[in-house]
């Protein structure tokens, strides 16, 4: 193994510690993983709120965000287990 930046060889400490990152960061990895998939469904259903027939107090703020959501609409509600797309003006799949 070479260091990336200098084209040496790395050191035993180097790769030890790479190592042991690794150890303690793997099985964290899929937990923050569905947290930030979580945290993403939730911002998709305030945007997306007034559209489903949800009363949204902040739907003057998310209006501005439609054109961003819009992008990961088909993913989202897939995932959320909807076959075709829940919206009458919003036509993905």
């Amino acid at each position: 193994m070479t260091d990336k930046k200098t084209g040496r060889p790395e050191g035993f400490f180097t790769r030890l510690e790479k190592g042991l990152r690794e150890f303690y960061v793997a099985p964290y990895r899929q937990s923050f993983a569905r947290a930030q998939r979580d945290e993403d469904d939730l911002f998709m259903l305030m945007v997306f709120s007034e559209s489903l027939g949800v009363p949204n107090p902040a739907a003057f703020y998310t209006l501005e965000l439609l054109p961003v959501a819009y992008d990961r609409f088909h993913d989202w509600h897939r995932r959320m287990g909807m076959e075709r797309s829940p919206l009458d003006h919003i036509s993905c799949c």
